[in-house]
C-alpha cells in the first residue's frame, strides 16, 4: 500500500512538473509503446546494406606510449572481474549475464523494454548497476588492449561477448531497451571498438562466422539507431539525456553509414546537438544542469561528435566549439592548485567512455589537455599538468607533440572569478600557486528546467580549500533510483555549507529527480579587486513558510584578515536556524566551548569563529539524522566531520562568522 500512494504521489508531482503540451507528449509516447509492444511500428532490417563505404576514424591514438595497464585489465575483464560502482569486482564469469543486477543478484524480466517500469527496485534492484556494464565501457578495453598488442585471442574476446549482448537482449525487450541515452552510449562505445579493431576490414569479421557476426552486430547498431530516432527525451526530461542519444545517434550514423535513413538519422541528431549544445550551457560555460560531474559528462558528448564530425568533413560551425571551450574555461577556475574539484550537484560516476586505464586518472584535468590541443591554450596545459592517455588515444602523437610545444609557466594565472550566468563566484588569493586560498560560493539555480532534476538544495553554499587541501566540502550525492532517505540527505540543504530554517529544505522534492518548490537564488552583489573580493546573494526558498524567510548572505574576503560570512535572515516572526560547516574527511576538527571550530590537515588550519553565541554540536557518520558523511563515489560513503552551529531568532537578524586561513 506504502509503495501504490508513494507512486501516486510522484506521478501527481511530476504532473504538476508539466504543462499541457507535455503531457500530451506523454500520453502520445505511451501510446505509441503500447502499439509497439504488439509489433507495430519497430525497426525493419532493410535487406540490402552497403558494406563498401569508408569511414575516417576519430581514435587517432593505437596505444603509443601507453603502459601495459590495458593488458592487465582487459585480461580481469575477460575474467568477468571488473569494478560496477561500490563492487569492485562483480565476479561475473566469462559469459556475463546482461539482464542480472550485480549488486542485488535480481534478473530483470525480458518484457517491452518501453513498458518496463525500471524504477521498480524489487524488480531490477537499482537500475544503474544493472545499466553500467550494458554500456559496455569495459569491452572498449580490450580493444585497447588488441590494439597495442595486435592478439587475435582479444578480437575472440569480443565477438563473443557482444554475441551474447545480441542473444541476451533481443531488440526491443528487457531493460536495455528502456532508456534512450543508455543505447546512445553503448553506440558511442561501439563505435570506439569498431575503430580500435580496424573498422570494416578487421579480422574479427573474416569467414563465415565472422561474416554473421558482422551482420548481428550492424542489425543491432539499425535497431539502437531506429530506437533512439523515435524515444528522444524531451520537455522536463530534456537535460543530457537529449545530449547523449544526439551524440549517439550522430556517432552511430557516421560510423555505419550504410543505410537509407543513416543521413538523416545525422542530419537530425547533428541540428539537436547545435541546439543543446548552447541551450543547456550558459554563456559564461556553466553547464545549467548546475552539477560538476555533469559538466564533464555533456562535455565529452559534445567533444566526441565535434571529433566524429570532423573526421566525416561535416565539422560544427564555430560557436559550437565556443561552447566547448567555455566549459573548460569554467572547469579551469574550480580547480584548485591541488587538483579537487568541487562535487556541487548530482554525480553518479556517469562516463561516456574510458580510455584512460591511469590510476590518477582526473576527468576534468583530462578535459583540459584535450583542451590545450584543440584550443591551443597554454593556461589550459597549466591546469592539465601533463598529457593523460585518454587524450592520447583521441589526438595520438600528434597532439602529445602539440601539447608539449605549448608554453609551461609556474605564474599564476588570472582565472575568471565571477560567472554570472551560471551562478558561482570564486573568492581568495594566489589561485595557481601553493599558496593559493580558494572559495567558490554558489548562487545558481537549483538546477534545469521544470523538475531541476540533478540540482541540489544548496543555494549560497560555499567550499574552500587552503594550498591545494579541501577543508569545507560538498558531501557529494551517494544514491540515485534507489536508498531513498539518503538520496534526500544528501541532495538536501543540511548536506551543504549553507544555512537551513525551521528544519526544512530551501527547496522541495517531488522525487527521486524531482523539485515541485525551486528557491530562487541570485547574486546582489560582486566586487573583485587584487586580494580583495565581496560577495552578496539571496534566496527565496523560505518564502514559503507561514512566517516568510529571506535569507541573504555576504561573504568579505581580504588576504590578510581571512573570509566574513554576514547570514542575514528578514522576517517577523520566532525561527530556528542551523548554520552547517562540513569539512573533509581528512581534516582533524575539533569545537570549543564558544563554538570556535578548528580544523586541521597536512600542517594547514582553518578557524572559524561565530560572533554570536551558538548552541553547537559535532557530527561524525550518524546514521539517524544523518549527518557527518562525504561521498565520493556512487553509493559509497565515509563518515566525516559536520559541525552544526544552531540559534534562535526572532524578526530581522544578522549572524556571522570569520574564517583564519593559516598555510
Amino acid at each position: 500500500m506504502l509503495a501504490l500512494i508513494s507512486n501516486l504521489r510522484w506521478k501527481l508531482n511530476r504532473l504538476h512538473c508539466m504543462g499541457i503540451s507535455e503531457i500530451a507528449h506523454r500520453i502520445r509516447d505511451l501510446l505509441v509503446a503500447t502499439i509497439q509492444s504488439s509489433g507495430v511500428g519497430l525497426a525493419r532490417i532493410p535487406a540490402e546494406i552497403d558494406h563498401k563505404y569508408s569511414v575516417e576514424g576519430w581514435i587517432i591514438g593505437r596505444g603509443e606510449s601507453v603502459t601495459s595497464e590495458y593488458r592487465v585489465a582487459a585480461e580481469q575483464i575477460i575474467k568477468g572481474q571488473f569494478p560496477v560502482f561500490s563492487i569492485d569486482n562483480i565476479n561475473a564469469g566469462y559469459t556475463i549475464n546482461w539482464n542480472k543486477n550485480y549488486k542485488s543478484s535480481v534478473v530483470a524480466p525480458i518484457s517491452f523494454g518501453k513498458t518496463l517500469n525500471y524504477r521498480n527496485e524489487n524488480l531490477v534492484g537499482d537500475i544503474k548497476y544493472l545499466w553500467e556494464p550494458n554500456r559496455h565501457l569495459q569491452l572498449v578495453c580490450i580493444a585497447q588492449a588488441y590494439a597495442i598488442s595486435g592478439q587475435i585471442q582479444y578480437l575472440d574476446v569480443l565477438k563473443d561477448q557482444l554475441n551474447s549482448w545480441f542473444e541476451q537482449c533481443p531488440y526491443p525487450f528487457g531493460a536495455n531497451w528502456t532508456s534512450s541515452l543508455e543505447l546512445g552510449i553503448r553506440l558511442i562505445n561501439w563505435a570506439i571498438i569498431w575503430q580500435l579493431i580496424g573498422d570494416i576490414e578487421s579480422p574479427i569479421f573474416d569467414g563465415k562466422k565472422g561474416e554473421e557476426f558482422r551482420r548481428d552486430w550492424m542489425k543491432s547498431v539499425y535497431q539502437h539507431c531506429h530506437f533512439i530516432s523515435g524515444h528522444w527525451s524531451a520537455y522536463s526530461s530534456a537535460n543530457n539525456h537529449l545530449i547523449g542519444e544526439a551524440a549517439g545517434l550522430f556517432i552511430g550514423a557516421l560510423t555505419w553509414p550504410c543505410w537509407a535513413n543513416s543521413e538523416a538519422w545525422a542530419d537530425t541528431a547533428q541540428q539537436i546537438l547545435i541546439q543543446q549544445a548552447e541551450k543547456q550551457n550558459y554563456a559564461d560555460g556553466v553547464n545549467r544542469e548546475q552539477a560538476t560531474s555533469y559538466q564533464q559528462f555533456v562535455f565529452d558528448f559534445l567533444l566526441f561528435s565535434g571529433l566524429a564530425a570532423r573526421a566525416a568533413e561535416r565539422d560544427f560551425d564555430d560557436s559550437y566549439w565556443i561552447v566547448l571551450e567555455k566549459m573548460l574555461e569554467f572547469v579551469a577556475s574550480l580547480i584548485d592548485v591541488g587538483g579537487n574539484v568541487p562535487m556541487i550537484g548530482d554525480a553518479d560516476d556517469g562516463y561516456v567512455t574510458q580510455l584512460s586505464r591511469e590510476k590518477d586518472f582526473c576527468p576534468y584535468k583530462s578535459m583540459l589537455a584535450s583542451g590545450a590541443v584543440l584550443f591551443q591554450r597554454e593556461d589550459f596545459k597549466q591546469k592539465a599538468g601533463h598529457f593523460d592517455d585518454k587524450s592520447l588515444w583521441l589526438f595520438g602523437t600528434q597532439g602529445q607533440i602539440n601539447f608539449d610545444s605549448l608554453a609551461s609557466s609556474n605564474r599564476s594565472h588570472k582565472w575568471s572569478s565571477g560567472f554570472a550566468h551560471g551562478g558561482y563566484y570564486v573568492l581568495g588569493s594566489d589561485f595557481g600557486l601553493d599558496s593559493e586560498i580558494k572559495m567558490l560560493v554558489d548562487s545558481g539555480s537549483l538546477g534545469y528546467l521544470s523538475i531541476a532534476a540533478h540540482g541540489h538544495a544548496d543555494a549560497l553554499s560555499v567550499v574552500l580549500s587552503i594550498s591545494g587541501r579541501e577543508f569545507l566540502i560538498d558531501p557529494g550525492t551517494f544514491a540515485y533510483h534507489t536508498q531513498k532517505k539518503w538520496r534526500d540527505y544528501f541532495r538536501g540543504t543540511s548536506a551543504h555549507n549553507t544555512l537551513r530554517v525551521d528544519g526544512v529544505d530551501q527547496s522541495m522534492p517531488g522525487g527521486n529527480f524531482m523539485w515541485v518548490k525551486h528557491a530562487n537564488v541570485r547574486c546582489l552583489q560582486w566586487d573583485e579587486q587584487p586580494n580583495r573580493q565581496s560577495f552578496m546573494g539571496r534566496h527565496d526558498g523560505y518564502c514559503r513558510l507561514k512566517d516568510p524567510v529571506t535569507h541573504i548572505r555576504a561573504i568579505n574576503f581580504d588576504s590578510k584578515d581571512g573570509f566574513e560570512i554576514i547570514d542575514r535572515l528578514e522576517c517577523i516572526a520566532s525561527h530556528s536556524i542551523e548554520r552547517f560547516w562540513h569539512f573533509s574527511e581528512h581534516c582533524d576538527v575539533s569545537v570549543e566551548k564558544n563554538g570556535t571550530i578548528r580544523a586541521c590537515v597536512d600542517g594547514y588550519r582553518l578557524d572559524i569563529d561565530p560572533v554570536e553565541p551558538v548552541e553547537t554540536e559535532l557530527f561524525i557518520g550518524d546514521e539517524i539524522l544523518p549527518l557527518g558523511w562525504i561521498s565520493r563515489r556512487y553509493d559509497c560513503k565515509t563518515p566525516t566531520a559536520t559541525v552544526v552551529w544552531k540559534n534562535s531568532i526572532a524578526g530581522n537578524t544578522d549572524l556571522k562568522a570569520i574564517l583564519n586561513c593559516s598555510n
